[in-house]
């Protein structure tokens, strides 16, 4: 009886060496080659070595729906004290409505107490001045408790009207955008104002204007 005899070999000398790779043993650099950028103080860390994959669409900011000319949609939301505020309320008069992020945050104290500051200007000129934000009234009323603001705060819960008014977005649709219209007597928007990075602009942008009606 024939019988086979085999060589004495592992399997593992058998196969091909090969170096098996881990494709998560080389760490990803995000200190070198990037680029920070400051975001009242809030710091942020971009790495040029992170490809984006093609597929993945990039967030863009919504395309403001009220433009200078139009009448923007109507609103009824409850203020600082619970009270309830229609847009409609202000007709007959120029209103200056500014959409902000949320209170308490260093770019929107400092534009409540520019506005704050400048509000008798604002009377002055025969205009309203009407802050809106996603926080709910028990935080604006707060807010407007610590640093005396003598106007109107309105509470978008749900960010409804500033959807319906499509008030863009920052930071790649991460971050509530700052915006700010003025309207005339007859309802009219004469002005749009966008700028997340310098609130105190808004003031200075919407007293131009509204000096010169």
């Amino acid at each position: 009886m024939a019988t086979l005899t085999l060589p004495k070999h592992s399997l593992p000398s058998l196969l091909p060496s090969q170096t098996r790779r881990n494709p998560f043993s080389q760490s990803l650099s995000i200190v070198s080659k990037s680029s920070q950028s400051q975001f009242f103080g809030l710091k942020f860390s971009f790495s040029s070595n992170l490809p984006v994959p093609s597929s993945t669409p990039a967030k863009t900011s919504i395309v403001a729906k009220v433009n200078k000319g139009q009448v923007p949609p109507s609103f009824t939301l409850k203020d600082q004290d619970g009270k309830t505020v229609s847009l409609s309320k202000f007709k007959g008069k120029p209103v200056v409505v500014y959409f902000y992020p949320a209170d308490e945050t260093p770019g929107c104290t400092k534009q409540a107490c520019a506005f704050r500051d400048s509000y008798e200007k604002f009377k002055k000129a025969g205009a309203e001045v009407v802050g809106i934000s996603g926080d709910d009234t028990s935080s604006h009323k707060a807010f407007a408790k610590k640093y005396k603001l003598p106007y109107t705060l309105l509470s978008d819960e749900g960010n409804k009207v500033r959807k319906e008014w499509g008030v863009p977005s920052d930071l790649f649709g991460t971050l509530p955008g700052r915006q700010t219209y003025v309207l005339d007597k007859k309802g009219e928007v004469q002005l749009v104002y966008n700028n997340q990075f310098q609130p105190e602009k808004h003031i200075d942008e919407t007293l131009k204007l509204l000096q010169s009606l």
